[in-house]
């Protein structure tokens, strides 16, 4: 996918104001859907934050909504989608010989690049479609699933990936965003299984392991992001730099979200157990 320079497709009448560093943005995805302006991502995130905000107090009103079937075609088209996400970084990535520990970034119009600029570039849209699992859960009243770890991280992430399509949607940033993509396959995929219905339950047992897998994730981009700073990477440092501080909140967060919900269940099913037995 890429789109000529003609094509514009954002909120009208708000790409012509000036920003920070627009002459640096990359020149393949400048005028790309939803990119151009900094405004079309700053409506997007304020309205995604205006529903976190009183979407609940309005939904409160009414009985909550099951919508399996919305929400079994959802997480598979997310699953989907990310699994054309992660095959067109690696394959590309692979048919240039991208570096794993350091790549430079290009600024080129080969076929392979701009199919790694395309994949960036629907990486951010995932981001923006991501939205509809906060809606899920307001319209089905899953209000402890609506926490701040949840609006966090994908107000976060959405910001981030407008940020890399613009500027850098190139070099290094293919191993984090590849690495995302893979989690979000298997992610949506339990998802999409768990939308079926008590039936398919017990088959799910392995909940757990996805916050261990995004754990993990984190764990490798702190690491990645630390060397190619170490060894002083021919790749923006401030992108490196930026990348390390967020794994460790979400190394913070999700660490604290699985201690609460796996470990200190566990402790409590133990204790209880002990008094069944006495």
């Amino acid at each position: 996918m890429s789109f000529n320079g003609s094509t514009k497709i954002g909120f009208p009448g708000i790409g012509s104001y000036p920003y920070p560093f627009a002459e640096l943005a990359d020149e393949r995805t400048r005028t790309w859907p939803l990119v151009e302006s900094p405004w079309n991502a700053a409506i997007l995130l304020a309205l995604y934050l205006l529903m976190v905000r009183y979407a609940p107090k309005w939904m409160a009103r009414y009985k909550p909504l099951q919508l399996r079937g919305p929400l079994f075609c959802h997480n598979l088209a997310m699953a989907l989608l990310n699994a054309h996400i992660c095959l067109e970084l690696f394959t590309a990535s692979r048919a240039l010989n991208y570096s794993i520990s350091c790549q430079p970034c290009r600024v080129s119009h080969s076929p392979h690049e701009m199919r790694i600029a395309a994949a960036f570039w629907w990486f951010y849209i995932s981001k923006i479609l991501e939205f509809a699992d906060t809606a899920f859960f307001i319209l089905r009243q899953k209000w402890s699933q609506l926490s701040f770890l949840h609006v966090y991280h994908h107000s976060t992430m959405f910001a981030m990936c407008w940020i890399v399509v613009k500027w850098i949607p190139t070099g290094s940033t293919f191993l984090p965003a590849m690495m995302n993509s893979f989690v979000h396959i298997i992610m949506y995929g339990y998802y999409a299984l768990s939308a079926l219905g008590p039936r398919i339950q017990p088959y799910l047992w392995w909940k757990r392991h996805l916050t261990a897998l995004q754990l993990v994730q984190f764990a490798i981009g702190l690491a990645w992001g630390s060397q190619a700073i170490i060894q002083k990477c021919e790749y923006h440092t401030w992108v490196s730099l930026t990348g390390v501080a967020y794994m460790l909140t979400f190394l913070y967060l999700f660490g604290r979200f699985y201690a609460q919900k796996y470990r200190v269940a566990a402790a409590t099913a133990a204790v209880k157990q002990l008094k069944c037995k006495e």
